[in-house]
């Protein structure tokens, strides 16, 4: 059966599924998991790699283990929400590499941003000489998480 929205069919959602808790997986064994043959698995792996569906491969960092265990969502509002307000914001939040992530909220503010540092002080830095200082920025609100219950990426396309 075949999922009508992204055009994946079982096989497709299945190498998926596989490859997001295992991206370093042996063809061979990806094949034997999803019950293809080699080929036809190695054929599927290059168009979904080519159709842009698999956008890259890396490796998963411990950020606790690396002393970047203090993380902020931080509320974003902007000074209005023109297009080209928001372009220019997009473009420079992408440059800060403090900024997991950054999402355009439908809501009572704008952005929503996880910002990762080592500690308050540094956290306090990204926020004065960066976050404050993107175009088009009105005022911050800022929530320090206590404790991560669950953070993964997306495992599961069934």
């Amino acid at each position: 059966m075949q999922n009508e929205q992204s055009g994946l069919d079982r096989f497709d959602q299945a190498i998926l599924t596989v490859l997001a808790a295992e991206g370093r997986i042996s063809i061979t064994e990806l094949a034997r998991r999803i019950g293809l043959s080699k080929s036809p698995t190695q054929a599927r792996l290059r168009r979904l790699e080519e159709d842009g569906v698999i956008v890259g491969y890396r490796a998963l960092l411990d950020p606790i283990r690396l002393g970047m265990d203090h993380v902020a969502f931080v509320e974003v509002r902007m000074v209005d929400t023109r297009e080209d307000t928001l372009a220019a914001f997009n473009a420079a939040v992408v440059q800060i590499p403090e900024i997991e992530q950054a999402h355009l909220i439908a809501g009572n503010f704008d952005y929503l941003l996880k910002v990762r540092t080592q500690d308050m002080p540094s956290y306090r830095r990204v926020l004065a000489e960066h976050v404050s200082t993107l175009p088009g920025v009105a005022s911050t609100s800022t929530y320090v998480a206590m404790e991560a219950v669950k953070e993964m990426g997306l495992a599961d396309v069934t």
